[in-house]
């Protein structure tokens, strides 16, 4: 099996040669070639060059065409301040305010607007090089997540609790910036954009806000993305996600992220038929020994081999300054797992 065989096997809860690896490897891919971070994260060439050199490293099953979590707040207006050591940049101040209407204003146009374009043509250049050997993943920002961005996240959620229907304004705009920004990543050549909502976390907003307000926005944002031939719905939350799992099945999503939060015996019970990815912690790829994410791993490998639908992954973005060598450990761990079940390593 190739990698997107084997990602698309396990989301279909069908047998696979190994367990399929996603590690999240974004700006680490850009220290593992020795580029620095902003030329990564301003370059959509430089991007992927970075990315297939990590996958051609490490073997795993997938590449990111995406560039860091304010790509969309940036093309928004909002103006962003770059760091030179392993940072992503940061919004100096929100770009919108209570007074903004959202029902007028302009959703960003990915082919110009600030840094889309970046993301764009890594897309189009990793889907040139891999083809379908492996899944090509964009990103987009979740309703919630951007509208946090755009104002700030203590206004947003001050608004949420006194304006709901004001609120729920915001939260169609930034359903539309997720899934124009999606569709472009889908036509550039992705397989699917995974929707990264860590603003959806029951950690910040009750499962009853979730329920009412971003289901209904994330169900759209799926099948728009659906309905433009993505291969399935990869949603992302961190935290404890357990009061909102049940939800997941009946979304939509197909791929849901986990952090170290969720055990596997939960979400079996709590998301069936839905394919779990995770759930390493991030900060273990810095400061554990190798040896110690092998276990880990191996762990969950075990936790999950009755039930299938599992991908091995970190629960979030594995950190630019990673070590190699525990990054490695995640396909030692998925080939000593093959060679027990009797499959030859891939």
């Amino acid at each position: 099996m190739n990698g997107l065989q084997r990602v698309m096997a396990a989301v279909r809860f069908q047998p696979t040669d190994r367990v399929p690896v996603i590690a999240q490897v974004f700006g680490h891919a850009a220290m593992l070639a020795g580029v620095r971070l902003e030329d990564y994260l301003r370059d959509g060439d430089v991007l992927a060059r970075c990315q297939l050199a990590a996958l051609e490293h490490y073997g795993y099953d997938a590449v990111f065409a995406f560039v860091d979590a304010c790509v969309e707040v940036e093309a928004a207006g909002a103006s962003l301040r770059f760091l030179d050591d392993h940072r992503y940049p940061f919004c100096l101040r929100p770009c919108c305010t209570l007074e903004t209407d959202f029902t007028r204003r302009p959703v960003p146009d990915p082919r110009r607007d600030g840094r889309m374009p970046v993301q764009l043509a890594a897309a189009r250049r990793l889907r040139a090089a891999v083809g379908d050997a492996v899944l090509v993943t964009g990103c987009v920002q979740g309703p919630i997540t951007l509208a946090l961005q755009l104002l700030g996240a203590e206004t947003a959620l001050y608004y949420a609790a006194d304006d709901p229907a004001g609120f729920e304004r915001v939260l169609d705009y930034t359903t539309g910036v997720a899934i124009r920004f999606g569709l472009a990543q889908l036509e550039a050549g992705v397989h699917l954009p995974l929707v990264f909502e860590p603003g959806g976390s029951p950690a910040l907003v009750p499962p009853a806000f979730f329920r009412e307000l971003l289901l209904p926005r994330l169900a759209r944002i799926f099948e728009a993305f659906t309905a433009a031939g993505a291969l399935g719905s990869w949603l992302h939350i961190a935290g404890p996600v357990q009061p909102i799992l049940p939800l997941y099945r009946g979304l939509g999503v197909d791929i849901a992220n986990l952090d170290y939060y969720v055990a596997p015996e939960e979400m079996a019970a709590l998301a069936p038929g839905v394919c779990a990815a995770g759930n390493i912690r991030p900060m273990a790829f810095v400061l554990e020994p190798p040896e110690t994410v092998v276990a880990e791993a191996g762990a969950l490998i075990a936790a999950y081999r009755g039930r299938g639908g599992f991908i091995l992954s970190s629960g979030c973005e594995i950190p630019p300054e990673a070590n190699p060598a525990c990054v490695g450990a995640l396909m030692v761990a998925a080939r000593r797992a093959a060679r027990e079940d009797g499959n030859a390593p891939a």
